[in-house]
C-alpha cells in the first residue's frame, strides 16, 4: 500500500514540476506519442499512452532534480529524440513507441516509487535509468520481479556486476556506461602518471562512492602508491549540508592529491569548505564523472582573487567514441537549436536504442522479450549497424544485427556490462571544463 501511495504521490508531484521544466526546455518539436517539451517533462508523458496501447512502451527514470540534476538534465533529451526517430521510420513491431518519463529526484525512495509506477501502473517493458547507482539499486529490485528490462546510462557501481554474477537480476539489468572498476583504474593510472605518490580519498557514502573508493584504493596501491587515509576513510552523508569535519579529514596528512568522488550539489559545498579552511593550496584535486557538469566550477565558486577554486582540477568521465557518435551529434544539433549533447547523452541514446532493437528482434513488446535479445543485438553476430532505423529494418526482414552505438560498441556481456574509454578533463582559468586526453584503462 505504501508503494502504491508513493507512486501516486510522485505522479502528482511530477505533474507540477513537469510544466516548470518544460518551460525551460528548447524543444525540437512534438513527437507522435509524447507531449511537446517531453525531454524535460516527466509528468507530461504519463498521460500520453492512448495512441499505442499494444505497441512498445518504455520509460525513463532519470534525475532532473536533486543532487545529480545538473548531469541528468544533460542526458534527458536523448530518449525522446530516439523515440521520435524510431516512430518516424515505422516504430517497433508495426506500432509507434510510447515514452513515459519520471524524475527520480536523485533519491532512492523517489526512484523506487517511480519504478513502481512505471512497472505496475504504466506497464512499460523497459526503462532507461537510473543514473545514480543508489537509485538504480532501488529500481532494479522492483524491475526484476516485474520483468521490466532496466538499462542504465550511468550507474557505474561495481556492485551491479557482483549481483548479476550471482543471478540476482535474472537478465533484466544492463548498462551502457562501464563499471567503476575501469574508471577507478583510469584515475589511478592518471594519478600515477602525474607523479602523485600519496593521496587521500573522500567519497559520497552510497553505492557509487563506496564502490569507486574500493576499486581505486586497490588499483593505486598495486601501482605503488599510498592512500594515506585508507584505515580512516572519509565518507560523507548524501543528505549533509555542512562539511567542515569531512573537508579537514580528507586533506589531513599533506597528501599530494585528494581523490574526491562526489555528487555536484553536495560536492561543491565540500570543496568550497576545504578552500575556505585553507586546505586546498598545493594539493591536486582529482574528480570523477559525478561532478562533470559545465556548472560545477561555478557551484564551487571563486576565491577573493576572482579565480575559480577548481582551476587546474583534473577528472575522468566515461567517454564516447562509438561509430554512431558523429551522426548522433549532428542529429542533436539539428533538433536542439545547434546545441551540443552533454555528458551521458550518448549513453542514454544507446540505452534506448538497445531497448527498441531488442524488442524488434524478439518480435515481442515485453520485458521478457527485450531481455532475451538485448545481448544478441548488442554483441552477437550480424550486420554492424550504427543507424537505429537501419537496424530495425534488417530485424524486420529477419536478419541479425550488431548495433554499434554512439557511446561505444556497447557489447553487453553476461553481467550487463560494457567496456569503454575515458575522457580526462580539467578546469581552465575561465571556469570552463575541457577534455584534454583520452585513456583506455589496462589491467596489469
Amino acid at each position: 500500500m505504501r508503494k502504491i501511495s508513493a507512486a501516486l504521490a510522485l505522479s502528482l508531484t511530477t505533474i507540477a514540476s513537469g510544466f516548470l521544466l518544460a518551460a525551460c526546455e528548447n524543444s525540437g518539436g512534438p513527437s507522435a506519442n509524447s507531449t511537446p517539451g517531453s525531454s524535460a517533462s516527466p509528468a507530461a508523458n504519463t498521460t500520453s499512452t492512448t495512441s499505442s496501447a499494444e505497441g512498445l512502451k518504455i520509460g525513463t527514470l532519470l534525475p532532473t532534480t536533486g543532487d545529480l540534476a545538473s548531469i541528468g538534465q544533460q542526458m534527458i533529451g536523448s530518449v525522446p529524440l530516439l523515440v521520435d526517430t524510431v516512430n518516424a521510420c515505422g516504430g517497433v513491431n508495426g506500432k509507434p513507441v510510447t515514452l513515459v518519463q519520471v524524475d527520480d529526484q536523485t533519491d532512492p525512495r523517489s526512484g523506487a516509487a517511480g519504478m513502481t509506477k512505471l512497472a505496475t501502473l504504466d506497464k512499460v517493458a523497459g526503462v532507461v535509468g537510473s543514473f545514480a547507482s543508489s537509485v538504480s539499486t532501488a529500481a532494479i529490485s522492483i524491475a526484476t520481479p516485474n520483468k521490466v528490462m532496466l538499462v542504465s546510462p550511468g550507474s557505474t557501481s561495481p556492485k551491479f556486476t557482483e549481483k548479476a554474477q550471482k543471478g540476482d537480476y535474472k537478465g533484466f539489468w544492463a548498462r551502457t556506461a562501464p563499471p567503476d572498476t575501469y574508471q577507478a583504474l583510469a584515475l589511478a593510472q592518471l594519478a600515477n602518471k602525474k607523479g602523485f605518490k600519496r593521496v587521500s580519498t573522500v567519497v559520497i557514502n552510497n553505492d557509487y562512492g563506496l564502490g569507486f573508493e574500493k576499486a581505486f584504493v586497490e588499483t593505486f596501491e598495486k601501482l605503488g602508491g599510498t592512500v594515506v587515509n585508507k584505515n580512516n576513510p572519509v565518507r560523507y552523508d548524501p543528505k549533509a549540508q555542512t562539511f567542515d569535519t569531512e573537508a579537514a579529514a580528507a586533506f589531513a596528512g599533506k597528501p599530494d592529491a585528494v581523490v574526491a568522488v562526489l555528487y555536484a550539489e553536495t560536492g561543491s559545498l565540500l570543496l568550497k569548505t576545504a578552500y575556505q579552511q585553507g586546505l586546498t593550496k598545493g594539493v591536486q584535486i582529482l574528480l570523477t564523472d559525478g561532478v562533470k557538469s559545465p556548472t560545477f566550477p561555478e557551484q564551487v565558486g571563486k576565491g577573493p582573487d576572482g579565480k575559480y577554486i577548481l582551476t587546474g582540477a583534473l577528472g575522468t568521465v566515461p567517454g564516447s567514441d562509438g561509430k554512431a557518435l558523429e551522426a548522433f551529434n549532428k542529429l542533436w544539433k539539428d533538433k536542439k537549436n545547434g546545441s551540443s549533447p552533454g555528458e551521458y547523452a550518448p549513453q542514454a541514446w544507446d540505452a534506448a536504442a538497445l531497448l527498441v532493437l531488442a524488442a524488434q528482434s524478439a518480435k515481442d513488446n515485453t520485458g521478457v522479450g527485450i531481455s532475451s535479445k538485448i545481448r544478441e543485438v548488442s554483441a552477437g553476430p550480424g550486420t554492424e549497424v550504427t543507424d537505429v532505423c537501419e537496424g530495425l529494418k534488417l530485424l524486420k526482414e529477419g536478419k541479425k544485427i550488431n548495433y554499434q552505438g554512439a557511446s561505444g560498441n556497447v557489447d553487453i556481456d553476461a553481467n550487463g556490462d560494457v567496456i569503454g574509454v575515458y575522457d580526462v578533463w580539467t578546469v581552465g582559468e575561465d571556469g570552463k571544463i575541457k577534455a584534454i586526453d583520452k585513456v583506455t584503462p589496462t589491467k596489469s
